[in-house]
């Protein structure tokens, strides 16, 4: 089961930095090239404990579903959600968040998973998978990171909140 871990540094409050990994249109925006969208269960908004979210995206050249459950809660400092349905034999994203000392938010993505098809599926991981999932978690925590520290967040569904 490869472990994928990624971290990022974002100049934005930690309410904001949690809020935007939650939120299904960043999620979108960020996954454009994919052609990413909720089709299912929560479609737009911030995802809450318990609920789930239907994508529909083109990874590898082939449109693909999924449906994952956001499973574990600890407002402001972590979530986690987790594959219900899909290409993978099973997957879980955690998403971790503190407060830098200089006010930053440390935001730390831990992405484990397990390929289908056995063997098969760990040489794809070996050759391409394990690089292709990292990259498409980099560009969402760029995009995340982006949107947090130029205002755009503003303007997203569920964000008015923090007005």
């Amino acid at each position: 089961m490869p472990d994928l871990h990624l971290e990022t540094s974002i100049n934005a409050p930690i309410e904001i930095v949690y809020d935007l990994a939650r939120s299904i249109d960043l999620h979108m925006l960020s996954l454009a090239h994919t052609n990413e969208k909720a089709i299912a269960g929560r479609m737009t908004g911030l995802v809450e404990k318990g609920e789930t979210v239907t994508w529909e995206a083109k990874h590898l050249g082939v449109t693909q579903q999924l449906t994952s459950k956001i499973t574990d809660v600890e407002p402001h400092h972590f979530f986690a959600d987790e594959m219900e349905k899909g290409a993978f034999k099973s997957f879980r994203h955690e998403h971790h968040f503190e407060t830098l000392e200089n006010g930053q938010t440390f935001m730390r993505d831990i992405f484990s998973y397990t390929s289908p098809l056995g063997i098969l599926g760990k040489l794809a991981d070996t050759l391409f998978l394990a690089n292709y999932m990292t990259r498409l978690l980099e560009q969402r925590n760029l995009t995340l990171k982006q949107v947090a520290e130029d205002g755009r967040w503003k303007k997203l569904p569920g964000m008015e909140k923090h007005l």
